[in-house]
């Protein structure tokens, strides 16, 4: 079942968010959310409001609710806040990360894949994901996202400011998805209400990270910056633990269940969009 353009609040009004309601207003929906920060509206048909995560917000009776919210040590704020009326919803979609899986050895995790979170903020995203399966008596539909890039947010920065690294860990690889694919994941789901489950937006070709900074690079006529083992990058804990977890997400399901394709398959043509896109903007 489809359902005509409508009205879509979001429980976090940041990177993917944004580029989701670009997508969606010029298609007629109208789009509410929140933000921590005193934010202006957006343009037209995106209205903004400030909240916290404590209290209650109100949004319209009918409206699809996009919760992109990191949570705490007692998972989703928004959870904890809006439970009750969860409802009300026309669907509910969680935006989690694919970190729930752990450390697969380089293994794929499918969409049916068990959860065995490595680390404290994993173990608070299965929460979160727990939370709204209640709430929602199991409606909730759980995106589960690897790493997110796009505009403003991609090796090229790294590069230009020389701080990039090409930190290298022999074996290690890690999923990717272009924000644009993100947005386009989630219109296919929020046009299909009734689907519930784990859906996997991400690309088609896990890589490892010193090869995207050596294809970034070339992409701006850089030479790269040198390989470095990961026992001699002086890695803060927090991205240590990142490179402890190694493993290729599968979006099977999801082209299955959605009809979507990743626009981005690999690094290579995503990349290329986001400097064709950050050029035509300059």
């Amino acid at each position: 079942m489809t359902v005509p353009p409508s009205l879509l609040f979001v429980f976090g009004m940041g990177y993917s968010a944004r580029r989701l309601a670009a997508q969606l207003v010029p298609t007629g929906w109208r789009i509410e959310g929140t933000s921590r920060a005193k934010v202006a509206d957006s343009g037209p048909g995106v209205r903004v409001l400030q909240w916290g995560g404590e209290g209650e917000v109100r949004p319209p009776s009918g409206a699809h609710w996009l919760v992109t919210l990191p949570p705490d040590s007692d998972g989703c704020p928004a959870a904890r806040a809006m439970a009750k009326r969860a409802g009300e919803a026309a669907s509910v979609t969680y935006l989690s990360t694919t970190g729930v899986y752990g450390d697969l050895g380089g293994g794929w995790a499918m969409e049916w894949s068990p959860v065995n979170p490595g680390s404290a903020r994993a173990k608070a995203r299965v929460l979160a994901e727990r939370q709204w399966q209640e709430a929602t008596g199991g409606a909730a539909r759980i995106v589960r996202l690897p790493g997110i890039y796009g505009p403003g947010r991609s090796p090229f920065e790294r590069l230009r400011n020389g701080t990039a690294t090409r930190v290298v860990k022999p074996g290690q690889v890690f999923s990717r998805v272009h924000v644009e694919d993100i947005a386009r994941g989630l219109e296919a789901l929020l046009l299909k209400p009734g689907l519930t489950g784990v859906f996997h937006l991400c690309d088609d070709e896990p890589a490892p990270p010193q090869d995207v900074t050596a294809f970034a690079a070339g992409l701006l006529g850089m030479a790269p910056p040198p390989d470095v083992d990961i026992a001699d990058a002086g890695l803060s804990p927090m991205a240590l633990s990142f490179y402890a977890e190694c493993k290729r997400i599968s979006n099977a399901r999801t082209k299955a269940a959605l009809g979507w394709r990743p626009l981005y398959p690999s690094y290579r043509e995503g990349l290329s969009a986001v400097l064709a896109e950050e050029q035509a903007g300059t």
